[in-house]
């Protein structure tokens, strides 16, 4: 008896003595990692994690270390699945994604109705704040604003530098044919019509497409003056060459999106063939800093942590977008779903104060009202800012 009295005694004793596991709060990271969008899927989830360990070195949110716990979201079905996973399996209190638009319509409308916070940080398309939800959050710019953002450019600057007016010019469209592409390409219309333009052609196509020569062909015999492409990047590598290849040459080439901001499209088509190229996108790196305050910082810790130099404004902006929201939640009282809304919702950043340029607060269908895009030209095989001009630090080159 005494020695059975002694033997549980030293359990007790050891197991006190034993380190207790570290509270931690979780947070679901859904992102294309595999599959055809991989690429600028890690790359913005790159911008969640940088976020993630500077709320860590800071203390954690509400004193609790935030930990990752990812989901590849390589189609909508598998982001479905994914989400499910995340939230009755690994019970995060959150999800943070997608880059995809038709990824994140998909995995946001699991969240939502399993009353779950889903912070979109990426994805453009429209319907992703219009559907009235709770629970969807997104702190990124919009397919309306990217549309807006390419007409203005097209009015303000190009016209005027080809000696036209906006009637003047012939404008195509052409755009991948998911909720991303259609969103963007109908604001397009929509803002190009109101301000005059001359729309000769609209044309979508899957984002999988091996041949775009006929789209190519029919442009050239449209005689545009202009093109708009809504693409990713497989998509943007093979129409600019095959334009290129088939002698097509506008005036201006206009992308909207990450397929025309990143370092590997300019170096699959070449040097010759990027130049001079437009965009509209999320603010990139080559920008009057003035204008975003911790853009260096950023950078610097993307090198630290990565080795190298960021590939595209989608860490970026998905860092901006992360580090606000969880700030918000650090500030705020408990992780279940209503504490974590409430602490989002009195988000209050004006622009000019992020790293992106843009500020933060949420409004009509939580969908952040100060986000907003810049517009970008592709000069000597640098992407620089050439709109607004407050944030240009280059002027917008025109006629190919």
């Amino acid at each position: 008896m005494k020695i059975r009295t002694l033997v549980a005694t030293s359990v007790i004793a050891m197991t006190a003595m034993a380190p207790q596991a570290m509270a931690e709060v979780k947070f679901g990271a859904l992102y294309p990692f595999s599959g055809p969008l991989a690429l600028l899927g890690e790359e913005s989830a790159r911008g969640l994690e940088i976020a993630v360990d500077e709320i860590n070195a800071a203390g954690g949110v509400q004193g609790e270390p935030v930990v990752l716990e990812r989901g590849d979201a390589v189609d909508p079905n598998q982001a479905i699945g994914e989400a499910r996973r995340l939230i009755s399996l690994e019970n995060v209190k959150a999800i943070f994604g997608t880059y995809s638009s038709s990824r994140s319509m998909a995995a946001s409308q699991v969240a939502e109705l399993s009353g779950i916070p889903y912070f979109e940080l990426g994805a453009v398309a429209d319907d992703i704040t219009g559907r009235g939800f709770t629970y969807v959050y997104r702190t990124n710019p919009t397919a309306e604003s990217m549309g807006k953002l390419i007409v203005e450019m097209l009015v303000e600057k190009v016209a005027p530098a080809l000696g036209k007016a906006p009637g003047d010019l012939r404008v195509g469209i052409i755009h991948e044919d998911s909720n991303y592409g259609t969103s963007v390409a109908g604001h397009q219309e929509r803002y190009g019509e109101d301000a005059g333009l001359t729309i000769v052609s609209v044309q979508g196509y899957p984002a999988n497409i091996v041949d775009m020569s006929s789209i190519v062909l029919s442009l050239k015999e449209a005689d545009v003056d202009v093109i708009l492409q809504t693409s990713y990047q497989n998509d943007s590598v093979l129409f600019l060459q095959q334009a290129n290849e088939a002698g097509l040459e506008p005036s201006a080439i206009v992308g909207g999106g990450g397929g025309y901001s990143m370092r590997p499209t300019a170096e699959a088509v070449g040097a010759d063939v990027i130049e001079g190229v437009l965009n509209a996108d999320f603010t990139q790196y080559a920008v009057n800093t003035a204008y975003t305050p911790g853009l260096e910082a950023f950078v610097d810790a993307y090198r630290d942590k990565y080795g190298g130099d960021p590939r595209s404004g989608h860490s970026l902006n998905n860092y901006v977008g992360a580090k606000a929201l969880l700030q918000a939640i650090d500030a705020g009282n408990g992780f279940e779903p209503d504490d974590i809304l409430a602490a989002v919702s009195a988000i209050d950043i004006p622009r000019g104060e992020t790293a992106a340029g843009y500020g933060v607060k949420f409004g009509a269908g939580n969908q952040n009202e100060r986000a907003f895009m810049m517009g970008m030209q592709w000069q000597g095989g640098k992407l620089v800012t050439v709109y607004p001009d407050g944030a240009a630090v280059a002027d917008m080159m025109v006629g190919r």
